[in-house]
């Protein structure tokens, strides 16, 4: 499915990336592999969950990543430091808490139409 827009719900146990245009929504979740927390109380980095993640991205122009938790700022963090695309592709990170797919999606669509129209060059108005 070509899209322009997806958006990520992610935590370290599992992660919704959802892809959607004005009338299709294809969803898939990715389950980490291993979330034990190490002795400094943060769980560990997966970087081949978070490589199965940004393979789910890849081609997408706008990108919104959210979730509970500190996973969405190391995804964030892993794609600056492996994918540039998909890193430049994210237009935000923000937090929420365990929606479901449809109130993902429904409030993918609410932010970047309020992010189109920030962002659109007035000569294409």
């Amino acid at each position: 499915m070509t899209t322009f827009h997806a958006v990520v719900w992610i935590d370290h146990s599992e992660a919704h990336v959802l892809l959607f245009d004005r009338e299709h929504v294809e969803a898939q979740r990715i389950k980490a592999r291993s979330h034990h927390t190490p002795k400094h109380g943060n769980p560990g980095t997966d970087n081949a969950y978070y490589e199965q993640v940004a393979h789910a991205l890849q081609g997408v122009a706008e990108v919104l990543i959210t979730g509970p938790a500190n996973a969405k700022l190391e995804f964030r963090a892993f794609c600056r430091q492996h994918h540039r695309a998909i890193d430049q592709a994210v237009v935000d990170v923000v937090n929420s808490d365990h929606p479901t797919d449809a109130q993902l999606v429904a409030m993918a669509r609410r932010y970047f139409l309020r992010f189109d129209q920030t962002t659109a060059d007035p000569s294409q108005r």
